[in-house]
C-alpha cells in the first residue's frame, strides 16, 4: 500500500488573493502532491489549505509554502477576528493511507524542526507531536497570540521546540501538531425543521445534550452550572441545521477520529432516532474529502448485516458504502473526487492499463515492465482466485462451520491482492530509479561533478531495484497457508481454482527471485546484502515448492473424490 497524509496549514490571510495565489502555487509546485481545497476567509483574515500526498512531498510543499508565507506576509500589519500568531499559524500532518499516527508525529516533528533551523524563527509542537501533556491544548499552545509572543518568548517555560526563542516581528510563530483526520459529514433529513435535527444532533454528539427534569425544564447542579447528558458517541460534534440549498435539514457532523467513531454508525444511529421521532433519514453527504478506509470500512460493515461475505473488491465495497449511506441523495457522489487515494491515482499506471495493452506493452522493446512486474501480477491472480473460492464457501451448504474462516480469508486475500497490484507499477518505477541513477554517475565519472553523490545514489537505487522483488517474493509466499485452507476446506467445486492459485504462487516466487537474482549482479560479492537476499531466496522458494506440491496432492484428491 502507498504511504499518504494530509496537511491543513492556516495562513494569516484571508483578503488578497494574490498573496494566497503565491503561497498554493508553491504547493502546487511538487510533484506527489495534490492541492484539495483553498479557503480564504474575509474577517477571519486567515486562509485554510488542504492538500494530500507522500510523506516526502507534503513535507517539501509544506516546508515551501511556509517560507513563502514568509516572504508575503507581515504580522505586524495583521488583523482578523480568528486567533493567531504567525504567518503560517498552524500546520497539521493528518494521516490518510497506510501510515501511522507515530509516522505522522515524526513528520510533523521533522517539519517543524526544519521550518525552525531553516527559516530562524519559533515553532511549537502540539497535539500528538507535544513534547509535553500541557502543550497538546492548540489554545495554550497559541495563548496571548501574537501580540503577547515577544514577553511570552523571553519566560523559559515558553522555549520553542524549534527554532530560536527570538521574537521575529514579520513571520511570528508556527503551531505544527500530528493529529486525526476529521471527516466533514452530513446527514439529510426529510424535514425542514432546523430544532427536529438539532435533537437528533444533541444525542449522538459526544457533548450530549442538557439534562431535563420531568416538566421540561434544564437540570442544573449546586453551582447553577446546567447537567449535561453524554450523547452516544465519542470523537462527535453536530448540529442541526437548515441548508437552503436542498431545502431540507441536516445533522451537521464533525468526526473527529473516524476509526472509534465511524459514518456508517453515525447514520445508523441517526436513522434510528429519527424514525422513532416520524422522520426519515434520505441519505448523507461527505463534505470535503474523505480516506479510503472510512468508505471501505462502512462498506464491510453494510454487507456483514446483509449476511455477505465482507472479503469483496475495493470498488464493490465501495460501492455498498455509497449506496447504503445514500451518498448520491442530495448530490452525485464521484470516488476519483472525493476518495483521496483516488484523486491521487496516476492514469498512466500499469494497472490502469486493459490486459490486451499490458501485454502489448510487455512484447515491445521496452526493458520495463519486465519479469518483476509479471512477478507481482502472477501474485494479484493467486490473491483473487484465493478470495473467489472463499467467496463461493461463505454460508453454502455443507459450509457453514467454515465461513467465518473463509471470510477472513477473503477479506486478507482482497488486501494482499491490492498490495501486489502497487507492486506492478512499483517494480517498474524502481527499473526506471535505477536507469536515471546509472546515467547520473555514468554523467558524473565523465564530468567529474558531483560523483560521490551518484555513486552514493546508485547504490541506494541498486538496493531499492533489488528489494522490490524481494519483496514481492516474500508476499506472494505468504499466501500459500490460505490457499492451503481453502483447497482443504472450500468449495470441492472449485478446488480447481484453488490448485490454479498454487501453481500461479510458484511461478510468481521463482519469477520474482530470478528478478533479485540478476539484481545482485550489480553488488560486491562480499556485500553481506548479497548473502543476505541469497538467504532469503532459497528458502522461499524451497518452503513455497514443498508448499505446492502439498496443495497440488490434496488438489487432485478431491476431484477425484
Amino acid at each position: 500500500m502507498v504511504k499518504i497524509v494530509e496537511c491543513v496549514p492556516n495562513f494569516s490571510e484571508g483578503r488578497d488573493l494574490t498573496i494566497i495565489k503565491q503561497i498554493t502555487d508553491e504547493i502546487e509546485k511538487i510533484k506527489g502532491v495534490k492541492l484539495l481545497d483553498v479557503d480564504p476567509g474575509h474577517d477571519t483574515n486567515r486562509t485554510v489549505v488542504t492538500f494530500v500526498g507522500f510523506p516526502e512531498a507534503v513535507k517539501e510543499a509544506a516546508f515551501n509554502a511556509v517560507k513563502k508565507s514568509h516572504e508575503l506576509i507581515d504580522m505586524r500589519k495583521h488583523k482578523g477576528t480568528h486567533p493567531r500568531f504567525g504567518a503560517c499559524d498552524v500546520c497539521p500532518v493528518i494521516p490518510v493511507s497506510d501510515i501511522t499516527m507515530e509516522e505522522c508525529t515524526q513528520i510533523a516533528r521533522e517539519l517543524g524542526n526544519k521550518l525552525g533551523k531553516e527559516l530562524n524563527y519559533p515553532v511549537y509542537f502540539y497535539e500528538y507531536a507535544a513534547t509535553s501533556p500541557e502543550r497538546k491544548n492548540l489554545a495554550y499552545v497559541r495563548s496571548g497570540e501574537y501580540e503577547g509572543l515577544e514577553e511570552k518568548l523571553k519566560k523559559t517555560e515558553w522555549t520553542p521546540d524549534a527554532g530560536p526563542a527570538m521574537f521575529v516581528p514579520s513571520k511570528g510563530a508556527t503551531a505544527v501538531s500530528a493529529r486525526e483526520f476529521l471527516i466533514a459529514y452530513n446527514i439529510n433529513l426529510n424535514t425542514s425543521d432546523k430544532k427536529k435535527a438539532n435533537e437528533i444532533a444533541f444525542k449522538i454528539r459526544e457533548q450530549g445534550s442538557a439534562k431535563k427534569d420531568a416538566d421540561g425544564k434544564i437540570v442544573k447542579d449546586a453551582g447553577g452550572n446546567k447537567v449535561m447528558e453524554p450523547g452516544l458517541f465519542k470523537h462527535c460534534k453536530a448540529i442541526g441545521w437548515y441548508v437552503d440549498d436542498y431545502k431540507r435539514a441536516q445533522i451537521s457532523i464533525n468526526l473527529t477520529n473516524y476509526n472509534i467513531t465511524s459514518m456508517h454508525e453515525v447514520f445508523d444511529a441517526c436513522s434510528e432516532i429519527a424514525f422513532k421521532n416520524g422522520l426519515r433519514v434520505t441519505g448523507s453527504e461527505i463534505v470535503g474529502v474523505v480516506p479510503k478506509k472510512a468508505m471501505i470500512d462502512a462498506g464491510k460493515y453494510y454487507l456483514k448485516k446483509q449476511g455477505v461475505c465482507t472479503g469483496q473488491s475495493e470498488k464493490e465495497l465501495i460501492k455498498t458504502a455509497i449506496q447504503s449511506l445514500g451518498l448520491n441523495d442530495a448530490a452525485p457522489f464521484e470516488p476519483k473526487d472525493k476518495i483521496i487515494e483516488d484523486m491521487l491515482n496516476e492514469d498512466s499506471s500499469l494497472t490502469s492499463l486493459t490486459i490486451s495493452d499490458f501485454a502489448d506493452m510487455l512484447a515491445s522493446d521496452a526493458p520495463a515492465p519486465g519479469g518483476g512486474s509479471v512477478a507481482a501480477l502472477c501474485g494479484t491472480l493467486a490473491a483473487s482466485l484465493g478470495s473467489m473460492v472463499a467467496n463461493l464457501t461463505y454460508e453454502r451448504k455443507g459450509y457453514e462451520k467454515y465461513s467465518a474462516e473463509m471470510n477472513r480469508i477473503a477479506d486478507d486475500m482482497q488486501s494482499a491482492k491490492a498490495e501486489l497490484l502497487h507492486f506492478i507499477n512499483e517494480d517498474t518505477h524502481a527499473f526506471n530509479v535505477m536507469m536515471d541513477a546509472s546515467a547520473a554517475l555514468k554523467k558524473a565519472k565523465k564530468t567529474g561533478e558531483n560523483l560521490e553523490e551518484a555513486i552514493k545514489n546508485g547504490e541506494i537505487a541498486n538496493k531499492y531495484v533489488t528489494s522490490v522483488p524481494a519483496k514481492v517474493m516474500e508476499k506472494i509466499a505468504s499466501l500459500l497457508e490460505s490457499i492451503h485452507n481453502v483447497a482443504l476446506k472450500g468449495n470441492k467445486n472449485a478446488v480447481s481454482d484453488a490448485g490454479v492459485a498454487a501453481l500461479l504462487i510458484e511461478a510468481g516466487v521463482k519469477a520474482a527471485a530470478l528478478n533479485v537474482k540478476i539484481n545482485l549482479k550489480s553488488f560486491d560479492s562480499n556485500d553481506p546484502f548479497v548473502s543476505e537476499m541469497t538467504i532469503l531466496i532459497d528458502k522461499t522458494v524451497s518452503m513455497t515448492v514443498a508448499s505446492v506440491q502439498k496443495i497440488l496432492v490434496l488438489v487432485e484428491e478431491k476431484i477425484g473424490e
